[in-house]
């Protein structure tokens, strides 16, 4: 139902949407009314009152959740009394829908899908601690065999998520009380969309941290995907089945290639991506690299190095200033710290000097230049740029594919996570067993969030997890209540108005009243 407010009334009409030449569009229209005519044709009069709630978001999750038959899934596999899977679904569809709101809140206010079948949250939290580590990795297993039923291509990928979450003491109100434990992650993950499949937890803060290389191989057979600060840590001479990235200055021979040399990558998956497919030696093996080139990333780059001169430039122009009326009076030596500590970084160092001239406090005056030929080769040679290596034969577009899991993955654990993880009150303590329980909600809600992304992006919604749960969460519940005729009071459900893509969400998660 669509409203269309004309000299400040507002008329409603019945729309329904369909896809047009792949684009959501408005196909038939019938007018209503007002409310009051609406009101009048409804058999049973005006509503006595009205709520709105939340609805699409929950609605999408907990569709995917039963299309996944996770619940009857989880209890076969646990096998605790009283079942744990609907408890768990309830964990999973709070933490993707309303990861930052206490569960308690977010269950009081949410759409009426799951209170039917779980009448209360208390005792949630308490519940999953049942969830052994042998349990979790069997509820991961089942889950994972329901996602790749789902998909045609099974080829997996091992990533690591150092930054997985802060875990954080209830009380935490300040930086300062926040102090709880640091949590890594590795996943093994589906090559189509990064969905997870399975978890390893460690703790980054006791000094116990695994290598990266164990971490990997404990999630078993997999495409290892790293970053180029993680390629020091492996030996990709006699590695085998990875994706992952270089540092640029590695190799400047790729860097100075023309533009001509790259080709564009697939435009509609990866617009203004392009790239050179080749070969260099890695680790004293001759390996496949490609060298690619993103518009996106080179503007932000290029802005961000703008800041960044700019700065240094300010703070260069405020010393000299301050030498040259006397304010200040270091020497030599001191003067040049300071110079080192405003160029310091090697891009800045690249384009920008200062030259100093005086020997003696009060007489040293300092000059800045920026080479511009050295600024226009920075940005030739390195904005927008990565160098990705790999043993695979996959087409160019797959394996940039599977190197950006890790940025969606990293992505989406910040949103669900936040910057820290508080416990339930009243407070306890971070014990492994518990992270491993809130890991485990973490982890799935990424699943099922994945999952439905991925079914987003083939409809033609190319979205993040935020922006498809944020564009799901606009679709409301309109629930009106008529006045008991001498039964039970009637009630009346309607989604709130939508836009183009909302509708096509609504159509894809099948959302409707």
């Amino acid at each position: 139902m669509v409203g269309k407010k004309i000299g400040g009334r507002t008329y409603y009409y019945l729309a329904e949407s369909a896809r047009v030449d792949g684009k959501p569009r408005v196909v038939t229209q019938r007018y209503l009314g007002t409310a009051d005519e609406i009101a009048r044709a409804v058999p049973g009069g005006e509503p006595a009152s009205a709520s709105y709630r939340t609805y699409g978001d929950i609605a999408a999750v907990w569709a995917t959740l039963s299309r996944l038959d996770f619940v009857a899934r989880v209890d076969d596999v646990v096998r605790a009394k009283p079942p744990l899977g609907l408890t768990l679904a309830v964990a999973v569809l709070h933490r993707a829908t309303a990861p930052e709101t206490p569960i308690g809140e977010w269950w009081a206010s949410a759409a009426d899908v799951v209170r039917p079948r779980l009448s209360t949250v208390d005792g949630l939290w308490r519940a999953l601690e049942r969830l052994t580590r042998e349990r979790i990795a069997g509820i991961e297993e089942t889950v994972a065999t329901a996602v790749l039923a789902t998909l045609d291509d099974h080829a997996a990928l091992a990533v690591d998520v150092p930054q997985f979450a802060a875990f954080a003491p209830a009380d935490c109100t300040l930086p300062s009380a926040c102090q709880g434990v640091l949590a890594g992650a590795g996943l093994r993950v589906t090559r189509d969309g990064a969905i997870p499949l399975a978890s390893r937890l460690y703790r980054r803060d006791d000094g116990t941290a695994p290598t990266f290389a164990s971490v990997m191989a404990e999630l078993g057979p997999a495409t290892l995907v790293f970053h180029s600060g993680q390629a020091a840590q492996l030996d990709l001479g006699s590695r085998s089945g990875f994706v992952g990235s270089l540092p640029l200055i590695d190799h400047p021979e790729l860097l100075t290639q023309p533009a001509s040399a790259r080709k564009r990558v697939d435009p509609e998956r990866f617009a203004g991506l392009t790239a050179s497919d080749t070969h260099a030696v890695v680790d004293g093996v001759r390996r496949r690299v490609i060298l690619t080139h993103s518009a996106t990333l080179h503007a932000a780059q290029s802005r961000a190095f703008a800041d960044e001169l700019a700065t240094a430039t300010r703070e260069l122009d405020g010393l000299a200033e301050a030498l040259a009326a006397g304010t200040h009076r270091g020497d030599r030596a001191q003067v040049h710290a300071e110079i080192g500590r405003v160029t310091r970084g090697r891009r800045i160092e690249r384009v920008l000097t200062a030259v100093l001239s005086g020997n003696r406090p009060g007489e040293i005056r300092v000059e800045r230049r920026i080479d511009s030929l050295a600024l226009a080769r920075l940005d030739e040679e390195f904005f927008g740029k990565q160098v990705l290596v790999t043993d695979r034969d996959w087409p160019v577009a797959e394996v940039v594919t599977a190197y950006r899991a890790r940025t969606h993955l990293e992505s989406t654990f910040r949103w669900l996570t936040g910057p820290a993880v508080t416990g339930p009150t009243p407070r306890w303590e971070w014990t492994r067993q518990r992270i491993a329980a809130h890991g485990l909600v973490s982890v799935l809600a990424a699943t099922v969030t994945h999952l439905m992304r991925r079914e987003a992006d083939r409809a033609g919604m190319n979205l993040s997890v935020r922006e498809l749960l944020d564009r799901l969460a606009g679709i409301g519940e309109l629930v009106l209540r008529y006045p008991s005729t001498g039964g039970r009071p009637r009630a009346k459900r309607l989604l709130t108005e939508l836009d183009p893509e909302q509708q096509a969400l609504a159509d894809l998660f099948q959302l409707s009243r």
